[in-house]
């Protein structure tokens, strides 16, 4: 079994940056992919941005794209989010999510971190 931790959400002003950090642990060698969700109020959850956990290969939604990173600490099993360029309309609570095959769902989820843009 995988757990994932987020942390790192917060309030800032449109044009800022946050990063949003999601920490494996458990049987993470089982992990196939990693990626991220938001949900914003009255909406249904969306993917973001996902990798592969051996570091290759990132996908990402067009909304997001210039904007966001991803990147990895392999020493901490920690994926991280860097968000620029934050608009109002990035705000949502934000997922960690986790595959373990390439042909199985997003099973494995964090808690959820919230980031709110707004002046």
């Amino acid at each position: 079994q995988v757990q994932l931790v987020e942390s790192g959400g917060g309030l800032v002003q449109p044009g800022g940056s946050l990063r949003l950090s999601c920490a494996a642990a458990g049987n993470i060698y089982s992990i196939y992919a990693v990626g991220w969700f938001r949900q914003a109020p009255g909406k249904e959850r969306t993917f973001v941005m996902g990798t592969m956990w051996s570091g290759s290969n990132v996908w990402s939604d067009d909304s997001v794209k210039g904007r966001f990173t991803l990147s990895r600490d392999n020493a901490k099993n920690t994926v991280y989010l860097q968000m620029n360029s934050l608009k109002p309309e990035d705000t949502a609570l934000y997922y960690c999510a986790a595959k373990i095959t390439k042909a199985s769902g997003w099973t494995e989820w964090g808690q959820g971190t919230q980031v709110t843009v707004s002046s």
